[in-house]
């Protein structure tokens, strides 16, 4: 256990930015890449092994887990919750990496504020409506909302 006196302070460190990245802290962002043009709104964490593709935007108080990968041309609304442990032993993978899923999110995606994103893979040119939880992959473009998320158009 780390006292807090010795605590490791939030902020940014070895992240790999591309030009033009826009940051608002505070943030918490390590061990990830963040492409050129993006956008990344306060209070937003981004873990290590995460990709950002170009011109995405993060709006504040999101959490994007890590194995993520999101693509060029994103919409991520505010409170937005990526989760890679899916509880597949009956309870959390208490830090064993192993039980951990990607998620892989396509381009011209936008994600609704406070959707959940289970560890799945949609593909481009979709529209998740805010407070959705996306449970399953999604192949096909469309709009999709609910708990669990399904295609509306």
């Amino acid at each position: 256990m780390i006292s807090p006196e010795k605590s490791i302070p939030a902020g940014i460190r070895d992240v790999d930015f591309g030009a033009g990245v826009t940051v608002i802290e505070p943030v918490n962002l390590y061990g990830c890449k963040i492409s050129a043009g993006c956008f990344v709104g306060p209070f937003v964490e981004i873990q290590n092994d995460v990709t950002i593709g170009c011109r995405t935007r993060i709006q504040s108080h999101s959490f994007v887990c890590s194995l993520v990968t999101i693509g060029a041309d994103c919409f991520v609304g505010h409170g937005v919750m990526f989760i890679n442990d899916s509880f597949s032993n009956g309870g959390p993978a208490r830090g064993d990496r192993s039980l951990w899923k990607p998620t892989k999110i396509g381009d011209h995606v936008s994600i609704g504020s406070n959707a959940t994103i289970m560890p799945v893979t949609i593909c481009d040119d979709v529209v998740i409506g805010a407070g959705s939880v996306v449970t399953k992959s999604i192949i096909e473009p469309g709009i999709y909302a609910g708990n669990p998320a399904r295609k509306l158009n």
